[in-house]
C-alpha cells in the first residue's frame, strides 16, 4: 500500500487539508455538475445509506474521454445544435467537433476572419449566426469599430479555428490553408490532429446519449475526413495499411479506385503500374486489402444473419 498512488497523494497535499477533505470536495463538484447523483436508501428507520452512482452526462463524459472543464459546455453545444443543425456543408458539424482548448491558442486575424466569412455561401453563413457570431461583428472587428455587442469571445474564436478546418478539408493542402489564414503549418497541423481526436470523442459522447443519435452517424463521417484529410473517394484506400495520401492518389489514378480493386488486384502489375513501389510493398498493400475487405464482409453477414434471425419469443 505504501506505493500506491492513495498513499503518495497526501504528501502533495497541503498541510491544512486531508485527502479524505479532497476527495469529499471533488465529489461535491462532480455532483453539482451533473455527472454524479446520490441516491439514499434507507433500510430501517435508524439506518440511511448513501449511494454515489454515475449519470447518463457522467457515462457520457467519461467514454469519450472528454475533459471534465468542458463536458457542460459540449452537451449545451450539443443540445443547442439539435435545435436547427445545418447540413448543407460540414461547418456545422466541424465548429462542434473544434477542441475548446484550441481556442486560447487562437489570435483570430480580422480581416482574414471578414474575407473567410463572406467567401461562405448564404446558408454557411447562417451557421455562424446561429452559434452566436452575427455578421455586423466580426464587420465591426475588421473594420476597427467599438463593438458594443456582447459576443462569447470562446465561440469567435472556435467559429475561426472551424473555418480553419473548413478550407483544410475543402482543400486538404496544408500549405495553402496555412498561407491563407496567414499561421504556421505546424499550428494548422495541431489543430486538424486535436480535432480528430476530439470528433472521436465527442462521438463517443453522443453514443451514450439517446438524444443525440442523430450525431452517431453524421460524426463517424466526420472523424474519418478528419483523420485522413483528403478527398472522399481517397479514404477507402487509406484505411489499407501502408497507404498514405501520395500513394493513395497514385492508386486511385491508376484505376485502383475501391478496396476490393485493390484486394484482387496483381502484386506484379501493381509494381509496373505504380512509381517507387517494391515488390514487398505491392504484396502487403494487397494482402492487408484482402483482410481489410474480408473483415467488413464478415461484419456485414453477421449483421444479415441477426436480422434474418427468428425471435424465440414469437406470440
Amino acid at each position: 500500500m505504501g506505493s500506491t498512488l492513495l498513499s503518495v497523494q497526501p504528501q502533495l497535499l497541503p498541510k491544512e487539508k486531508s485527502l479524505q477533505d479532497v476527495t469529499v470536495e471533488v465529489l461535491q463538484w462532480l455532483k453539482q455538475h451533473g455527472l454524479l447523483k446520490e441516491r439514499v436508501r434507507c433500510e430501517s428507520k435508524h439506518c440511511l445509506q448513501h449511494n454515489l452512482e454515475i449519470t447518463p452526462l457522467g457515462q457520457a463524459t467519461y467514454k469519450g474521454s472528454v475533459d471534465l472543464a468542458y463536458c457542460d459546455t459540449l452537451y449545451a453545444d450539443l443540445k443547442k445544435g439539435l435545435e436547427g443543425l445545418i447540413l448543407e456543408s460540414c461547418l456545422h458539424l466541424l465548429y462542434l467537433t473544434t477542441p475548446y482548448d484550441m481556442v486560447s491558442q487562437c489570435h483570430p486575424d480580422w480581416m482574414i476572419y471578414f474575407k473567410q466569412y463572406n467567401q461562405l455561401t448564404p446558408v454557411e453563413q447562417q451557421v455562424a449566426a446561429i452559434v452566436g457570431v452575427p455578421e455586423s461583428f466580426i464587420a465591426k472587428k475588421a473594420s476597427g469599430q467599438a463593438v458594443r455587442k456582447d459576443v462569447d469571445n470562446g465561440t469567435v474564436g472556435r467559429l475561426y479555428l472551424s473555418f480553419i478546418l473548413h478550407a483544410l478539408l475543402k482543400e486538404t493542402n496544408l500549405w495553402n490553408v496555412a498561407e491563407k489564414f496567414n499561421i504556421s503549418r505546424g499550428f494548422v497541423q495541431t489543430l486538424l490532429n486535436s480535432a480528430a481526436a476530439f470528433s472521436s470523442s465527442v462521438l463517443h459522447f453522443c453514443e451514450e446519449l439517446d438524444e443525440f443519435w442523430v450525431y452517431k452517424a453524421l460524426l463517424t463521417e466526420l472523424s474519418k475526413k478528419l483523420t485522413y484529410c483528403v478527398k472522399a473517394e481517397l479514404i477507402p484506400l487509406m484505411e489499407v495499411a501502408g497507404v498514405l495520401e501520395a500513394r493513395a492518389k497514385q492508386l486511385y489514378n491508376a484505376g485502383y479506385k475501391t478496396l476490393a480493386h485493390l484486394a484482387n488486384a496483381n502484386p506484379e502489375v501493381l509494381v509496373k503500374t505504380i512509381e517507387h513501389l517494391s515488390r514487398r510493398q505491392a504484396r502487403q498493400i494487397v494482402s492487408s486489402a484482402k483482410m481489410l475487405l474480408a473483415e467488413k464482409a464478415e461484419a456485414l453477414q453477421e449483421e444479415a444473419e441477426e436480422l434474418l434471425r427468428i425471435p424465440t419469443d414469437i406470440p
